[in-house]
């Protein structure tokens, strides 16, 4: 299956949260079922590491909603209940020090990870954590602009739309 969202290459965490898009014909989700969670996995490079099934669906979408309470209302008691499904083991191997997830149940992997990746992005820069600024997209990204001015998830979709729009309303008044 080809991934069908319109932006990818977010970090893992806002990955996470644009399984969730707007269409022409709606919103829609990416993990409604087995199939589009495989797809996600195979996106970033988890498939080999994460089972899909529904377990791993379903806890996946718990983390999906405990990401998006955190970064858009500062709600923290979710994502801390998906973290404490794993942790950070770090060992000494011969090519120097090594970290690797440690999660009891696989069906909670992904989301850990996810859920990790945000600690990090938040423990880095949570002012370029951003969700696009045009009035119908739910999509978020991570601003990379030298000044963090950046407003949308791509200047092709939405920062065109939001341009045209501008742009037609001047002219008609």
């Amino acid at each position: 299956m080809r991934d069908p969202r319109p932006h990818l290459g977010e970090p893992l965490a806002l990955d996470l949260l644009n399984t969730v898009w707007m269409s022409p014909g709606g919103l829609r989700d990416l993990l409604t079922d087995v199939a589009g969670l495989r797809c996600w996995l195979v996106t970033n490079g988890l498939d080999e590491r994460c089972p899909a099934d529904e377990k791993t669906r379903v806890a996946l979408v718990r983390t999906r909603d405990a990401v998006l309470r955190a970064v858009s209302a500062g709600e923290i008691d979710e994502l801390n209940a998906v973290l404490e499904h794993g942790r950070v083991r770090r060992t000494l191997a011969v090519t120097g020090p090594h970290d690797e997830a440690d999660v009891a149940h696989p069906e909670w992997l992904p989301g850990w990870l996810a859920a990790n990746d945000l600690l990090r992005l938040l423990g880095m820069a949570p002012d370029r954590i951003k969700q696009c600024a045009h009035e119908h997209c739910v999509l978020w990204f991570y601003d990379t602009s030298k000044n963090g001015t950046r407003r949308w998830h791509s200047m092709t979709a939405c920062g065109n739309r939001a341009k045209a729009a501008r742009h037609y309303a001047a002219k008609r008044d």
